[in-house]
């Protein structure tokens, strides 16, 4: 079975920076897809950014250009760097691995406030 673990998520005033990492265990096969969601209270989860293991990456339009989602496949790690963060980026982030089934972390809670 996959297990998924995030960490690096905390309390950042706007326009600060943060980084999250996701390490996985158990067999992770490939190809896969690596990424990150998120979720605000009251609102559906979200895609935020994700990577395939051949390299390809989608953004969601309001990170793009602020957030870098990067992975290391040797280790099947992503991380996720966050630079401009806006209040409006509180949320849940969640990890989350495509690779013969679909599989989440448990969520890192990230706060934007002043």
């Amino acid at each position: 079975q996959v297990q998924l673990v995030e960490s690096g998520g905390g309390l950042v005033q706007p326009g600060g920076s943060l980084r999250l990492s996701c390490t996985t265990s158990g067999m992770v096969f490939s190809p896969n897809i690596m990424g990150w969601y998120r979720q605000a209270p009251g609102k559906q989860r979200e895609l935020v950014a994700r990577r395939s293991s051949g390299g390809s990456t989608n953004y969601a339009d309001s990170v793009r250009g602020r957030f870098t989602i990067s992975r290391d496949n040797a280790k099947n790690t992503v991380y996720l760097e966050m630079n401009s963060l806006q209040v409006e980026d509180t949320a849940i982030y969640y990890c989350n691995l495509v690779a013969r089934g679909n599989f989440w972390g448990q969520g890192t809670q990230v706060t934007v406030s002043s």
